[in-house]
């Protein structure tokens, strides 16, 4: 289990008189820390050595109130060098570093407490403090260290794999989650526990000597939980809570004593030293009386921390110094010690168990958190050590504890009494002061937070253990009065005394009312008087208030007997104020949205038209979650009250939805409905369309399949047609063909059946280089490098081509551009319009429109007249030209010219067309 670690300062480099760095080896109320010299260079480090080689697991850092590091790096090594040098860090490996707060915010009177989880194991530790906060406070530019705790295991601890998976399994069968907040901060026999009494803000708050004995009290309670003796245990337990009540008190007496002597008022640093050892000896007594002391009081013997070298250490827990005991002159005599002076449990007594920590001046709040930084972009070794989970830097004191409560004690106070009411509060709370009295109103009015929790429970004791046959009168007065004190308590920052008026509330409501059988009237001015208070809690920038407060307006809502009243739902429906904070307004907007759906709208309070006249005016709120759920408000309503709902929103149309919020309260009316939304019906249209082009591109590929069968079909018929009419010309004399060149059996042979062309190089490969380079009414596609007809290249682009999805139709010119220069293209209006297929052809290559059919392509594409922008036909016409001058191509049959040898030579019977002689060779 995770401990305290012991350690020594080894060096550090520098320091200003009488605030060296061995001070951060003791933990006291009192301590004063390291501060680093004047005007020093940065950066500044300290160098600790623990007691063993252990394996850290927290570490804690109280800062200065002021004099405050921007930065503090963290290493560890396993050894120091034989000659050490401060600056030299070969050895040491960087863990990461701490941001802190400049603490403008609380005018630098608070001091930040940083704790950071790592897990690093070593022997010795360096801190290196960066560059100081300017502040006007700052005058010499320093950095300081209150105090420096560590907590870790040794570094053989056991087999901590084998104890992890012992625990789990137990956890399994009790039924208990790791993770639940139930469990947290307690010890559950987890083997990464670390106790309370190791933190660092239990030894900054109590005596020296009180922490010893309640860490002592500790073992002795674990003991007695694993032998079984429960009685005993819980006695221990009461006698730890009380004795941390009694170990603050002491703490402040001895900040007391100490800032007497800091002003050389030496009668009151006197007086104080006499109370605390009367105080001490009162308790110290009382726990004699209960037999739980069992000689510790050696504890009361000095137990000073040791500062010699690290030898001398026997224990990883360091014992703190303790006073030493009072004078014979100064106090009462030891034999009038023995007499016990304190009574058990007195409900004013400091030895009821405190709910949380007090404070002193010295030990102000801590500032709020550092700024926070993209830590994701910064390289590894630059990243912050990860802190708490809970909360980003703890406090060490509870907020409402300033000068104020100091003062009071400086006058001569006794800690735990309320302090007498000032003129101002006895003018305000007269009324209340009447009929509770004046002890108990001053207690609620106290600068203390334990006499305001207090005064607030034994307020609640008080009004139930009023009898039942109390005059009417009496019982509306003490509720009223009690009323008052409740609406102020729930202006309270401390969160124990915030509680305690919920329950005090509560039980006015629920109880003391039907007790006494008031009438509606009472619960009104109680629910009426309170609420707008606990409303304005939902607002409070800590979120565990917010949550109290949202969950019992919420839970007060549903009681019986203020559910008839419709009181809450009237104040959750008012506008949001356009200047409340973003806190306030998410609140009210959950706690409408589950209170919704716990009363709905009948005879609640709340009505269609307050809820929805509410909900329509967030959706213009500046905060996204605001309107995320006034969203979920209205898709709510509209499950309950379809016709009425749509009566305060506006149309559904195109216009509305260009508004992203509305358009998500449509799309989700539609699945209320059971309709297809927007994006349901696009994608329904888009796979119908893909359909119906897989479908066409299926039914082009049977249709190719078929011709391709056709063709072969008529050259088999040809063949024997040649074969017949033969043996009849056997006899007579061979009449030449018409065209010796053209023989009527091999009329496909040497012959382009795109351009018409015949040449003897056009055998298969011939015919492949001419397709690829030469035919006149073929190119090729400059985005995918496909043969196409030039007559299709326009639907190649957008049904076939790799880059079809790149390419859009222009719905004027019936061409494929571009889709980025699509929009362009249309604003300019500058293409040629096409016609009908039937009315022309339209070129791809010079975007002119042409007679229509097929014979029209080749002489547009290979006529002279024709196709400006056929590069193939350029290139042809100026190799023509270069060959011999005044000469024409009509007897050229050169097969690596491609040229045209006529327009005579036919086309084949029964030619392909546009989309099955489309002829794809890749190169």
């Amino acid at each position: 289990m995770p401990h305290k670690i012991g350690f020594v300062v080894v060096s550090s480099s520098g320091h200003e008189d009488g605030f060296s760095a061995r001070e951060l080896m003791i933990h006291a109320p009192t301590v004063s820390g390291w501060r680093s010299p004047r005007f020093c260079q940065f950066p500044q480090e300290i160098v600790l050595q623990m007691v063993e080689r252990c394996r850290i697991r927290k570490l804690q850092l109280l800062a200065h109130q002021y004099m405050i590091s921007s930065k503090i790096e963290f290493y560890i090594s396993e050894s120091l060098p034989e000659y050490f040098v401060p600056y030299q860090a070969e050895r040491f490996r960087r863990l990461g570093y701490v941001s802190l707060c400049d603490n403008q915010k609380t005018g630098c009177k608070a001091r930040e407490l940083k704790s950071v989880y790592v897990d690093a194991v070593g022997q010795f530790l360096k801190l290196i403090f960066h560059q100081n906060h300017v502040n006007k406070y700052n005058t010499y530019n320093q950095v300081a260290l209150v105090a420096v705790n560590i907590i870790g295991d040794p570094a053989d601890f056991g087999d901590e794999s084998n104890i992890t998976s012992r625990e789990k399994l137990i956890d399994h069968y009790l039924g208990h989650n790791p993770e639940d907040p139930a469990l947290e901060g307690t010890y559950a026999g987890r083997s990464d526990y670390i106790s309370p009494l190791d933190d660092l803000a239990f030894d900054m708050y109590q005596d020296p000597e009180v922490a010893q004995i309640i860490r002592k009290l500790d073992e002795r309670k674990r003991e007695a939980v694993q032998r079984e003796r429960y009685d005993h245990a819980k006695k221990l337990k009461q006698a730890i809570a009380d004795l941390q009540k009694v170990g603050e008190r002491l703490g402040r007496y001895e900040v007391e004593k100490r800032c007497a002597v800091e002003k050389e008022d030496y009668d009151l640093a006197k007086e104080k030293k006499q109370q605390m050892a009367c105080y001490r000896a009162q308790v110290y007594e009382q726990l004699e009386l209960h037999g739980l002391l069992h000689g510790e009081l050696e504890m009361r013997r000095p137990l000073d921390l040791p500062l010699q070298p690290l030898d001398h250490f026997s224990s990883p827990h360091h014992r703190k110094p303790a006073p030493s005991l009072p004078q014979p002159e100064e106090v009462a005599p030891e034999s009038q010690l023995a007499h016990p002076l304190l009574q058990e449990k007195p409900s004013s007594s400091p030895l009821a168990p405190p709910p949380r920590h007090t404070a002193v001046d010295q030990l102000l709040p801590a500032a709020g958190p550092p700024p926070r930084s993209n830590v994701d972009t910064l390289p590894y070794d630059e990243r912050p050590l990860p802190a708490p989970r809970k909360q980003q830097a703890e406090v060490l004191t509870e907020p409402d504890v300033g000068e104020a409560d100091l003062g009071t004690l400086r006058r001569g106070g006794v800690a735990g009494e309320p302090e007498p009411l000032s003129e101002k509060a006895l003018r305000e709370a007269s009324s209340a002061v009447d009929v509770l009295g004046e002890t108990l109103v001053a207690g609620a009015y106290s600068k203390t937070w334990s006499c305001r929790e207090d005064a607030l429970l034994g307020l609640c004791r008080r009004l139930m253990e009023v009898p039942v046959g109390t005059p009417k009168e009496d019982v509306k007065s003490m509720l009223r009065a009690s009323v008052f004190l409740v609406r102020r308590a729930m202006k309270d920052i401390v969160t124990s005394v915030f509680q305690a008026s919920l329950k005090l509330l509560k039980m006015m409501i629920t109880q003391y009312i039907p007790k006494h059988q008031l009438s509606k009237l009472e619960t009104t001015h109680c629910v009426e008087r309170t609420i707008p208070a606990l409303l304005a809690r939902t607002g409070d920038s800590s979120t565990r208030l917010r949550i109290m407060a949202s969950n019992f307006i919420q839970e007060m809502a549903l009681f019986k007997e203020v559910k008839p009243l419709q009181i809450i739902p009237s104040y959750l429906v008012q506008p949001l104020k356009v200047n409340c904070s973003a806190h306030l307004a998410m609140s009210q907007m959950d706690l409408l949205a589950r209170l919704l759906r716990d009363l709905g709208t009948g005879s609640t309070g709340f009505t269609v038209d307050s809820v929805m006249k509410f909900a329509v005016s967030a959706l213009e709120h500046r905060v996204y979650e605001v309107r995320e759920t006034a969203v979920r408000i209205i898709l709510d309503m509209y499950r309950q009250h379809q016709a009425l709902t749509l009566e305060y929103l506006p149309p559904d149309d195109s216009s509305t939805r260009r508004n992203i919020l509305y358009k998500t309260i449509f799309e989700g009316f539609a699945k209320i409905d059971g309709r297809p939304t927007d994006a349901e019906v696009k994608a329904q249209k888009r796979a119908a369309t893909e359909e119906a082009e897989k479908q066409k591109k299926e039914e082009i590929k049977v249709l190719q399949g078929q011709l391709a069968a056709l063709q072969e079909t008529q050259a088999h018929v040809q063949e024997k047609d040649i074969d017949t009419v033969r043996p009849k010309n056997q006899g007579r004399k061979a009449v030449p063909p018409e065209d010796p060149e053209i023989p009527d059996n091999h009329y496909l042979d040497n012959l382009c059946i795109f351009c018409g062309e015949r040449s003897e190089s056009f055998t298969e490969e011939g015919l492949d280089l001419h397709y690829w380079k030469y035919c006149l009414m073929l190119t090729r596609c400059d985005h995918c490098r496909q043969v196409v007809e030039i007559s299709s290249l326009t639907e190649h682009l957008l049904t076939e081509c790799d880059q079809k999805d790149g390419f859009g139709k222009c719905h004027r010119c019936s061409e494929a551009v571009r889709k980025e220069e699509l929009p362009r293209h249309i604003k300019a209006k500058e293409c040629n319009p096409a016609k009908s297929e039937k009315l022309a052809n339209r070129c791809p290559l010079c975007h002119e429109n042409f007679t229509p059919g097929e014979e029209a392509w080749k002489v547009h594409l290979m006529g002279p007249a024709g196709c400006t922008r056929n590069l193939r036909k350029t290139h042809i016409l100026h190799k023509a030209q270069a060959v011999l001058p005044g000469k024409g191509l009509a007897g050229t049959k050169s097969g690596s010219s491609g040229a045209k040898s006529g327009s005579k030579i036919p086309t084949p019977k029964g030619g392909l067309s546009k989309s099955s002689s489309r002829t794809h060779t890749k190169r």
